[in-house]
């Protein structure tokens, strides 16, 4: 299998929603690094101060602030935009606020997966569309090993469940209007991700920074749950490379990422991407000394392994 190259994006439209949020803002990032023309649909960043204010992420895409639940506003914007790629990031993230927002987490979650997906299919300029949802979609089993890509999906909190919603949907829509194979679709689970401007609450290394700063306890909140960290840049490495992968031959759609261990698995009959992190050192300090104004310090430990990156 030949090396992933970053500079497959040079040129490409690529359609990002929840570009303005933790994980949106290193990928519109990476993207425009790598001289794509990238044009993101999102809500005013969620948290202040944002990585995207930070990083300055408006000069680099065309940013577009809107509702991912209001279909036309959506649809004008990629109409404009003709999109070649398209990478779902928008969501209502937080699992505690799904508590308090059940029927606004459901609304943005799934509602928000079939206007975008309305989108794609109405259009004919789209070849790859990658919907990232999380690991959480499983049902909870409580085992003392993680899941694989073909378990039962039944999440319990109404977070995890209308992601694991959002991926039904999408897996509908591709059997539905997609099965002539002229789009390429994907779902991504990938969670518990780590990295340099996630200010959200409810995030163990930014909470913790936080009471830090205020001289307070740091307050663990499942102090009996083991969970697997890994650094941003690995799992938007992975749906970079299944975006490119079956843009180029659409027998790579089906994938699904999970963070244990950055398994990439197929969940469908075709060709396999590896079982590691597709970057390799060189590859990720070509990313790393072109974000380097971001003003955040980098660490490189171990192919396969995620990066430590200071807040």
């Amino acid at each position: 299998m030949k090396q992933f190259d970053l500079s497959f994006y040079q040129g490409k439209k690529v359609f990002v929603t929840g570009h303005t949020g933790f994980k949106g803002s290193w990928l519109c990032k990476v993207l425009a690094n790598a001289g794509a023309i990238v044009t993101g649909y999102s809500l005013n960043p969620p948290t202040s101060p944002s990585l995207f204010e930070i990083a300055d992420i408006a000069q680099d895409v065309h940013s577009v602030i809107g509702d991912i639940r209001d279909y036309a506003t959506l649809k004008a914007a990629f109409d404009a935009a003709q999109p070649e790629i398209v990478l779902h990031l928008a969501a209502q993230p937080i699992v505690r606020d799904s508590y308090k927002n059940p029927a606004y987490t459901y609304e943005t979650n799934v509602m928000g997966t079939v206007n975008i997906l309305e989108c794609v299919r109405n259009s004919h300029c789209v070849k790859s569309f990658l919907n990232v949802t999380t690991d959480k979609v499983y049902l909870n089993k409580e085992w003392a090993w993680g899941y694989r890509e073909n378990e039962e999906l039944d999440g319990f909190d109404p977070y995890s469940n209308s992601k694991s919603c959002s991926e039904l949907v999408t897996h509908s829509y591709k059997n539905s209007f997609f099965a002539d194979g002229r789009v390429a679709i994907s779902t991504a689970r990938a969670g518990n991700v780590i990295g340099g401007g996630d200010f959200a609450n409810d995030r163990i290394i930014p909470d913790c920074i936080r009471a830090a700063m205020k001289q307070e306890d740091i307050v663990v909140r499942n102090p009996f749950s083991t969970r697997p960290y890994q650094h941003v840049l690995e799992p938007l490495a992975a749906y970079l490379l299944i975006a490119q992968r079956q843009y180029e031959d659409s027998r790579f759609a089906g994938y699904c990422v999970t963070s244990s261990g950055n398994l990439m698995k197929k969940t469908t009959e075709g060709p396999s991407l590896p079982l590691r992190c597709p970057l390799t050192l060189k590859q990720r300090a070509w990313i790393l000394t072109r974000m380097k104004y971001f003003k955040f310090q980098f660490w490189i430990l171990t192919p396969g392994k995620f990066c430590w990156t200071a807040m």
